[in-house]
């Protein structure tokens, strides 16, 4: 299926190496690549940006909150996890927008992170934390994550009980659904049964990915394996189908983050801890989206940063949904 190239465990990069896409972005948290080579970001002032092929940026704006995941449907509408209002949101083409879902069973939902259309269209939902607001759950881990499946049948609840719910992703084969554990470090999947119920939890790749390696997003290559953002380190790194997990680059200051790790543990981590962490070159990384004609350029997302860096991987990515036919 992929093309000769060396080995995925030796593929490494020099911050050097990084080329930059974008200019003045808010937030971009969540890149979605389209085949024609168009690029959706979140964007922190209550929208996303879009960014033609030609490099012009076109702002969409009035969803409020702080959009964070995106997933493009079918008919080029983006559905919008906002974590800032904690709602589920649509953004049609022409500019308007719609609430897709504001609760579960009479209880407000809060704290949504992401979404993932499936090739049946169902909406795979993750809600990191039932606080209002995410920092709790982070300075303070505890198990109020969940995952919300949207089908013709409704929402419901497939999972409870995550340390900070992030991105979550079906594999190839729809056989799994991989979930990033943020205050853990590390990645879960589960087998998706045929009415979409989760069975099976295991940690795949180590449990746990080092000192300060909360992970955020990640994405799967044409090969199965994860590539995996570690935003307090500033880094990227690629868990192999074996389970093998290597460094492609980062930029971490291995004192400050014991520091904050400390933190964390004793209950007294503040965001400026957080902040502190952010490299010289980059900063808080997110996710990571593959695209380009041949889904080898590689775009990564961030918390703080105004431009996307972007290079090319040795294997094109999995397409998502979206670049189905």
């Amino acid at each position: 299926m992929s093309e000769s190239h060396p080995p995925i465990k030796e593929f490494r990069l020099e911050l050097s190496d990084l080329t930059y896409t974008g200019h003045d972005l808010v937030r971009p948290e969540s890149i979605i690549a389209q085949p024609d080579g168009t690029l959706w970001t979140s964007d922190g002032r209550g929208g996303v940006m879009r960014i033609a092929p030609d490099g012009s940026q076109q702002f969409f704006g009035g969803l409020g909150g702080e959009p964070n995941g995106l997933a493009l449907a079918r008919d080029g509408s983006l559905y919008i996890a906002n974590i800032g209002n904690g709602r589920i949101q649509r953004l049609f083409p022409d500019g308007h927008s719609e609430d897709v879902l504001t609760e579960i069973d009479g209880v407000p939902t809060t704290c949504a992170n992401y979404v993932f259309i499936d090739s049946k269209d169902r909406l795979w939902l993750a809600f990191s934390t039932r606080e209002q607001q995410w920092w709790p759950a982070a300075a303070q881990p505890r198990p109020d994550g969940y995952i919300v499946l949207l089908d013709e049948k409704g929402p419901r609840i497939v999972y409870d009980g995550i340390y900070f719910t992030n991105e979550i992703r079906l594999d190839a084969k729809e056989e799994f659904l991989y979930v990033a554990e943020t205050m853990k470090n590390r990645i879960l999947r589960f087998r998706v049964q045929p009415d979409g119920s989760l069975t099976d939890k295991e940690v795949f790749g180590p449990d746990g990915l080092g000192v300060g390696a909360v992970v955020d997003g990640f994405a799967f290559d044409a090969e199965g394996n994860v590539w995996v953002t570690t935003p307090l380190r500033n880094g990227l790194g690629i868990i192999t189908t074996d389970g093998d997990y290597h460094v492609v680059f980062e930029e971490a200051n291995e004192e400050v983050l014991a520091t904050f790790e400390e933190k964390i543990a004793s209950g007294t981590a503040t965001p400026a801890d957080m902040a502190a962490c952010a490299g010289q070159t980059l900063q808080s990384l997110t996710s990571i989206t593959f695209g380009g004609p041949d889904l080898r350029t590689v775009y990564i997302g961030s918390l703080v940063m105004s431009r996307l860096p972007t290079f090319r991987s040795p294997v094109p990515g999995l397409p998502m949904r979206h670049w189905a036919s």
